[in-house]
């Protein structure tokens, strides 16, 4: 199983990115993603996560109204649309499975 994301990159704040989290091994059919973010010196933080067998998906409360979690499962592949990005959502980003597998994160850096 492998998971690769990204998307990351450079942005004013206001603006928008969409990361991919490009899965192999598994199937998005039954197998949910989780979008987690490390900021420099801080905690890693759950940030949205869906379940495509159910339709269910959760996120979290600073993101709420901004960020939205999809997922293609045609091509096995779940994004994050992150609009109106601020300073303090800069971060590593990264995807996991919900069996634990997490792939390498992209950067994702907001300047005010």
């Amino acid at each position: 199983v492998q998971l690769q994301a990204s998307g990351g990159g450079l942005v004013q704040a206001g603006e928008s990115l969409r990361l991919a989290c490009a899965a192999s091994g598994l199937s998005l059919d039954y197998s949910a993603i989780a979008w987690f973010r490390q900021a420099p010196g801080k905690e890693c933080e759950g940030v949205s996560c869906i379940c495509s067998s159910d339709g269910s998906s959760w996120i979290a409360d600073s993101v709420k109204g901004r960020f939205t979690i999809s997922s293609d499962n045609a091509k096995n592949t779940a994004y994050l649309e992150m609009n109106s990005l601020k300073p303090e959502d800069t971060a590593v980003y990264y995807c996991a499975t919900d069996t634990g597998v997490a792939g390498q994160g992209t950067l994702v850096t907001v300047s005010s």
